[in-house]
């Protein structure tokens, strides 16, 4: 777990982190994040002299942003936890905003991080799986039901592997951090290597490496066009695991773009700025957007 103080401009006043503790069972993770909250409000009591004046929360799995409810996540076992309810009651009443951790995080780097002064962009974390946050005009699209940007489960190769979704041959499963592990481990011959591994075989230069590696690109690339196809962003942030290997990734990546658009404007593709801090500093523009929607209102 993350947990930032933020100011009203987004500066980061004070940061915090702890384990999240799942092994103990969903209840007690939903303990250990109230009581992670109620510990940050008291330590911004006591150094900054008042009290946060409101908080958001950002979650993985399923979310139910407008009735405040963590519907589900599976790494978490929770169901239908009444997220913004028992932190309201734990944090004496405060307004709290409850919000998805991918899009919440794509909210962050949008405004204050990489896509900063971009009207239209798309965040792409490149993790254990692969997710996407689509912005526009300073607010995250939400879609109809809470699943719009998920990109990872666009199909790439019908063909290809079977995802966890049901389909076979999704982005996540060619091009995520995870799939370039498993590939790597495979051609390697090593079962514990993954992909900081492979990126740093790519540089030496192994072309067994350089296989796996553009496999990947050239699978994510594919998914790329077809989200600029649709959505036409300004700005393209790459963030996650992956994406710390820099421009051993950035350069073939843009290129393999380049070389599939046909009518489509290229974007500015970027590396994320924030970092792992991206889904705390978000929660708290979420709980800055909630005040300020309750003044105008």
């Amino acid at each position: 777990m993350k947990a930032a103080l933020v100011g009203a401009d987004g500066a980061l006043l004070h940061e915090a982190r702890r384990a999240t503790g799942r092994e103990r069972g969903p209840e007690a993770v939903v303990e250990s994040i109230l009581t992670f909250a109620a510990d940050l409000r008291a330590y911004g009591e006591e150094h900054f002299g008042e009290s946060a004046v409101a908080a958001g929360v950002a979650v993985p799995g399923i979310v139910d942003a407008d009735k405040g409810i963590a519907v589900y996540a599976a790494n978490l076992g929770w169901r239908d936890v009444p997220m913004r309810q028992l932190l309201g009651e734990r944090l004496g009443g405060v307004p709290v905003a409850l919000g998805h951790d991918v899009r919440t995080g794509g909210l962050a780097e949008g405004r204050i991080g990489a896509g900063k002064g971009a009207d239209r962009f798309l965040f792409i974390p490149l993790g254990t799986g692969i997710a996407g946050a689509i912005g526009i005009a300073g607010a995250i699209e939400e879609g109809a039901h809470g699943y719009a940007g998920e990109i990872g489960h666009i199909v790439i190769r019908p063909d290809g592997p079977d995802c966890g979704c049901g389909q076979r041959g999704c982005l996540e499963t060619l091009a995520s951090a995870s799939a370039v592990s498993r590939a790597w481990a495979a051609a390697s011959g090593a079962p514990d290597a993954d992909a900081a591994d492979c990126a740093k075989a790519v540089e030496s230069g192994d072309p067994k490496a350089i296989e796996v590696w553009q496999n990947a690109v050239d699978a994510l690339a594919a998914g790329l066009v077809t989200a600029l196809t649709l959505l036409d962003p300004r700005t393209l942030i790459i963030g996650g695991g992956l994406a710390e290997a820099g421009e051993t990734l950035f350069t073939p990546l843009r290129a393999a773009v380049e070389e599939r658009v046909t009518f489509q404007k290229l974007p500015h593709i970027v590396p994320a700025a924030l970092g792992d801090t991206a889904g705390c500093l978000g929660a708290g523009l979420l709980a800055w957007d909630l005040l300020s929607t309750e003044v105008s209102a």
